[in-house]
């Protein structure tokens, strides 16, 4: 069991490098230990390389963007849920690879692997609540939902909702012209 106090590190750890890549991605090792209040020895002690802060920075983003599912859908309708969830995706995704520098290749696939499976479930999630009220169309896959939006990191800042849009629209229900 981790010590209260352990915990309380790690949380300070997390949430002060997670602002301090924020403003700065080459932010060092020792500027994170002075952001969280704790010493070297603790931070190396729970992060012994930047590129393990730095994946768990990332894996509890993903984390907290799976858990928003369930609220998301108990307020907006399955689109609007769909569209504000891919928001925070895109926005998460930016985040791992405007620090991309700083993790191998190795990393990289890894954190993939290990958040692909948790992704398309929340995708899949999404996707059976509209297509049981019947605004998402019933051969949606999370799949190839995650490969369209997959680019929508890549485009300009200003071109990823219009490009969102069209996506979206191409999931909702239509009769037939």
């Amino acid at each position: 069991m981790v010590r209260s106090d352990a915990r309380e590190n790690r949380a300070r750890i997390l949430a002060a490098a997670r602002q301090a890549f924020a403003e700065n991605g080459d932010t060092s090792m020792n500027q994170i230990a002075q952001r969280a209040g704790v010493g070297p020895g603790t931070l190396y002690r729970n992060y012994p390389s930047r590129e393990a802060l730095i994946l768990d920075i990332y894996r509890d983003e993903v984390d907290l963007l799976i858990g928003s599912v369930s609220d998301l859908l108990a307020t907006l309708t399955p689109p609007e849920a769909l569209r504000r969830w891919t928001t925070e995706l895109v926005d998460a995704m930016r985040k791992k690879h405007a620090l991309g520098a700083a993790l191998s290749p190795d990393a990289h696939k890894s954190i993939t692997e290990q958040t692909y499976g948790p992704v398309i479930a929340a995708i899949t999630e999404l996707l059976d609540a509209g297509k049981r009220d019947g605004s998402i169309r019933a051969d949606a896959e999370p799949g190839d939902f995650l490969q369209l939006t997959g680019a929508l990191w890549r485009a300009a800042p200003d071109r990823a909702q219009p490009m969102l849009a069209l996506i979206l629209d191409g999931l909702a229900v239509h009769p037939l012209r």
